[in-house]
Formats: C-alpha cells, sequence, structure tokens
C-alpha cells in the first residue's frame, strides 16, 4: 500500500508529492508518509518535529528560514487551501533567488518538500486553513531568518485569495520587517 507520485520542478530539489488515496462511499485512506515511500523517492530524511498552525483566509506567513540550523520540510494541508512558496537560498546554486508555488489544499492531498536552504512561506486562500509540516531540525527560535514577501527582487507571484487585495492581506509585524534578497546576499 502506499507509493506516491513525485513531481520535481525547474529548481533542483524541490519535489511535489501526491500520495496514493483510496476511497470508497465511507471516505478515504491514504499514508501522509511512508520512511520507504520517501526514501525510494530520494528523500531520505529523519523527521524530528511535526508542526501544524491554523490561519484563515488573507493570512501571509512567510518567506521565513533558520540561519544555522536549517530544516527540511515537508509540508501539506490538512484542511481549506494555501499557495505555498519556496526560494532558493543556497550557495552557489544556478537558481538562488528563484522561487516556486504550489497550490495545497485538502482536496488535492498534495504535499511540497522543501531542502534546507530555501525560505518558505503561504498564503491562505480559503476561508481556514490548517497547515502540518515535518522537519528535519528542532526550531530554535534565536535563530530565525526572513525575506520580505513581496521583495521585487524574488518577484513571487502570490494569489490574492478571492475578494481581497494586496492590502488586505493579513501579516505579522515581524514579516513586515525582513529584507530583501540582495540585503540577505550582501549579509552571506
Amino acid at each position: 500500500m502506499g507509493k506516491i507520485k513525485v513531481e520535481t520542478c525547474e529548481i533542483e530539489g524541490l519535489k511535489i508529492i501526491t500520495p496514493a488515496v483510496f476511497g470508497d462511499e465511507r471516505g478515504y485512506f491514504m499514508e501522509t508518509y511512508n520512511y520507504n515511500d520517501y526514501k525510494t523517492a530520494g528523500i531520505d530524511m529523519e523527521f524530528v518535529q511535526d508542526n501544524q498552525s491554523s490561519s484563515k483566509k488573507g493570512v501571509l506567513r512567510g518567506l521565513h528560514f533558520q540561519i544555522n540550523y536549517p530544516q527540511d520540510k515537508l509540508v501539506r494541508v490538512v484542511s481549506g487551501e494555501v499557495y505555498d512558496v519556496a526560494v532558493d537560498l543556497r550557495p552557489g546554486s544556478k537558481t538562488f533567488g528563484k522561487w516556486h508555488g504550489v497550490l495545497l489544499s485538502a482536496e488535492n492531498k498534495k504535499q511540497f518538500f522543501i531542502p534546507k536552504n530555501f525560505a518558505h512561506g503561504f498564503v491562505v486562500l480559503s476561508d481556514y486553513a490548517e497547515f502540518a509540516y515535518k522537519c528535519t531540525d528542532f526550531y530554535h527560535p534565536n535563530d530565525e531568518g526572513g525575506l520580505k514577501w513581496n521583495d521585487p527582487d524574488i518577484g513571487v507571484k502570490w494569489p490574492m485569495p478571492k475578494g481581497m487585495e494586496e492590502k488586505d492581506l493579513i501579516i505579522s509585524e515581524k514579516d513586515h520587517k525582513w529584507g530583501g534578497i540582495q540585503a540577505y546576499r550582501d549579509n552571506k
């Protein structure tokens, strides 16, 4: 049982995973994670922490990363719908500063694997969303880093939740203060 479909994108290391879903008149069953299937797909990680957050429509979280204790992440949506984004921050990468976005929802059940040294964020498109993710290192509160979510040098094309404009997005004070990718590059 299990088995997953794995898609790659133009940024090496990012993977979009679609699990096998077995449904009938009672509902459905799926494995959200199976070490053997993921290892076969090239995701041979030891996840040490699971996190879950809830957010309402228009919440934008990100773009976040840990500086000295980077994490691989396997993210998915349990309820609702988000647009999830990863930005390549790997030193020497030919796609440094490039981004990739994926629509994740409870309906499509897709997962997004984001390797170490990527910034990560999402915007909630549904009325409410529950977002779950596995990490390969523990959260270190004094190790937070971030990039400005709307940095023109990165150019993420965030979809707006229905009936909302950019000015309506709900963004933490901390996320408003991050610098852009040029400042990040200059500080490296």
